[in-house]
């Protein structure tokens, strides 16, 4: 395990423990944030990734679409799972919406790592190398996140939005 594999796969399992955490627990719902998390992910994966890339092959670009389709696959199951409740006082913002995804959430974060670092080891023996980009990770991270916040924003209830700050 070379030691750029070994310091993403640390990165990737904060993040995915800290986002499973996130949840876990009923936050406050507000729609514009849940597209900012997706935009700064993609963004810094996309210069990190442009930085890092001297070449790319075709076995780097099939890796790179197998992960993202787990990625979606992912993001979609975790908005569709996302449930709503509405709070009696709203908080500091004026946000009275709350919403989870719950462990069952959580357990398709651990099952996108397990499927990630799957990846990284099969990819690495065949040798491709983009797969180890912490740009990739990122963008990983991005596109799961962009597929939920798409089916989190289609089922915010239709009575929660009229009492929501935007």
């Amino acid at each position: 395990m070379t030691a750029q594999l070994l310091a993403n796969t640390v990165v990737g399992i904060v993040l995915v423990g800290f986002l499973a955490w996130r949840q876990a627990t009923w936050r406050a719902l507000d729609p514009a944030r849940v597209w900012r998390a997706p935009l700064v992910l993609g963004v810094v994966g996309v210069v990190v990734l442009a930085e890092s890339v001297a070449a790319v092959t075709t076995l780097d670009v099939l890796f790179l679409g197998i992960e993202a389709l787990a990625a979606v696959a992912a993001g979609l199951a975790m908005g569709a799972m996302t449930r709503f409740r509405t709070t009696a006082t709203p908080d500091d913002h004026g946000r009275v919406l709350q919403a989870r995804t719950g462990w069952a959430g959580a357990g398709l974060w651990v099952l996108l790592i397990v499927v990630r670092i799957g990846l990284d080891v099969v990819g690495g023996h065949l040798g491709t190398h983009l797969l180890t980009s912490t740009g990739v990770v990122l963008l990983v991270l991005a596109l799961n996140r962009a597929a939920r916040a798409l089916v989190v924003d289609q089922r915010i209830p239709h009575t929660a939005r009229g009492m929501m700050v935007r």
